[in-house]
């Protein structure tokens, strides 16, 4: 299982626009449609080692902070024609099956991928609510081959302190998983 570090692009960059399908309501989900509210992007798949491992934490996340003013977007933008499991049906049932309550968006040309710097998965982008970015790094520090406790505590750090209206720590890790399927095309 090779795994690949995010990017870590400059906290305070603004939030790339976005407008994508969400593969379980059928709505378009539009960066947009998060005036004035915090925004966590992640960018997940189905098959992702990395991702299977954290699952129940994403699910976690988005029980717990729905209720609150944060808006969280689910994003696969992996490559179907090498990972079909990947595809928007399976996402779908994916999200069925996790309990996601926020919307799992398709990136199906790859260019929010792209303008977001996403290498892996999963890749978080947390942005206040003037949709700078105040956090990108890791969920926290378990991984499938470790034993550490899968809690969240990093990005649930990062998200309380957005929420109250602070700036997270800078001491922030990269995330770590496989990397986002590209189009040979493409890169």
């Amino acid at each position: 299982m090779a795994a690949l570090e995010s990017q870590m692009i400059a906290l305070d960059s603004p939030m790339p626009r976005f407008d994508l399908p969400d593969t379980v309501s059928g709505r378009r989900i539009r960066s947009d449609d998060f005036i004035n509210r915090p925004v966590l992007v992640m960018f997940i798949c189905n098959h992702c080692p990395f991702v299977v491992h954290v699952r129940q934490e994403l699910a976690a996340l988005g029980e717990d902070y729905h209720a609150s003013k944060l808006a969280i977007v689910a994003i696969s933008s992996n490559d179907t024609l090498t990972h079909p499991q990947d595809g928007p049906e399976h996402m779908k049932q994916s999200a069925l099956d996790a309990g996601y309550v926020f919307p799992y968006c398709f990136d199906e040309t790859q260019s929010v991928a792209r303008d977001f710097h996403a290498a892996c998965t999963p890749d978080f982008f947390l942005f206040n609510a003037a949709h700078t970015l105040a956090y990108r790094g890791q969920l926290d520090s378990s991984r499938p081959r470790n034993t550490l406790p899968v809690d969240g505590k990093d990005l649930r750090a990062a998200i309380d302190a957005v929420l109250r209206g602070a700036t997270p720590s800078a001491d922030q890790r990269p995330s770590i998983g496989c990397n986002i399927k590209w189009r040979a095309a493409q890169y």
